[in-house]
């Protein structure tokens, strides 16, 4: 059996929340994942993927001014992310992906950030939800979260398309692949800094070693496409771009499944 497959919400414009989750639902899609919308908004995606027989598996924590976590203003910054818990809960979604930092000079891990991380932390394990750190550009961060952090409701998103355009040469399935519970897949042309989220396939991203480095993980769980980037898929309809996207799925799934 193929593993589950999935695309965020609204990978290409054009199609309403019913019209896109029923056309990702037809492809057989099973998963998909959305950015934090307002309650009602997320109470009618969810509403939506159970009507269409889709799992709604992750929400993207906001990120905007992740830094000011680490600061002695957040700026509401840790009230955004427990807001994402909640949204989680009211979607139904098991997991928020969280970023640590944003850009190539964050501030330095500090103790008023280590303190606002484990109250996000225990916020979410007190709703039953997973926090899932997701590979950016710093090593430190996200070592320091996993070494703070060792309880099963903190894991690791592996965002391939990241390791490629923001820390070409570092691997950071070998660091923390025992924690892996999502992934984040996406292409890129491999140049730093160009975070492009082309399909996967149609940049200079390997490939190869994204499937060989899944299969021989132990993780079982969805393969999770983020991609979008109208400017490249702008002649093809909102149909054809979701049915490209669907055979890059199975073509990878396929490298790394063999089947």
């Amino acid at each position: 059996m193929m593993r589950k497959l999935g695309i965020n919400l609204h990978a290409v414009k054009g199609l309403t929340d019913e019209e896109y989750l029923r056309e990702i639902a037809g492809l057989r899609f099973p998963s998909i994942f959305s950015g934090v919308r307002t309650p009602e908004h997320q109470t009618a995606i969810a509403e939506l993927c159970a009507k269409y027989g889709l799992e709604y598996e992750t929400l993207h924590a906001p990120f905007g001014h992740i830094n000011d976590i680490w600061l002695e203003n957040d700026n509401g910054m840790l009230d955004e992310l427990c807001a994402c818990v909640d949204h989680c809960v009211l979607a139904g979604a098991p997991i928020a992906v969280v970023h640590l930092s944003a850009g190539q000079k964050p501030p330095s891990i500090t103790d008023i950030g280590r303190e606002r991380f484990t109250r996000l932390v225990d916020y979410a394990a007190e709703k039953n939800i997973v926090i899932a750190f997701e590979n950016q550009r710093k090593l430190a961060n996200i070592a320091w979260a996993f070494e703070a952090f060792t309880t099963d409701t903190v894991k690791f998103c592996w965002d391939c398309g990241h390791e490629f355009c923001f820390t070409p040469g570092r691997h950071y399935m070998p660091l923390f692949g025992d924690r892996l519970i999502c992934t984040h897949i996406h292409d890129n042309t491999a140049v730093f800094n160009d975070d492009s989220h082309f399909l996967p396939f149609d940049g200079a991203c390997d490939f190869g070693y994204v499937a060989d480095t899944l299969r021989n993980s132990n993780y079982t769980g969805s393969l999770m496409l983020e991609v979008g980037n109208p400017s490249r898929y702008g002649e093809l309809s909102p149909q054809e771009f979701l049915k490209k996207a669907w055979d890059a799925a199975v073509r990878l799934c396929t490298m790394v499944d063999g089947e």
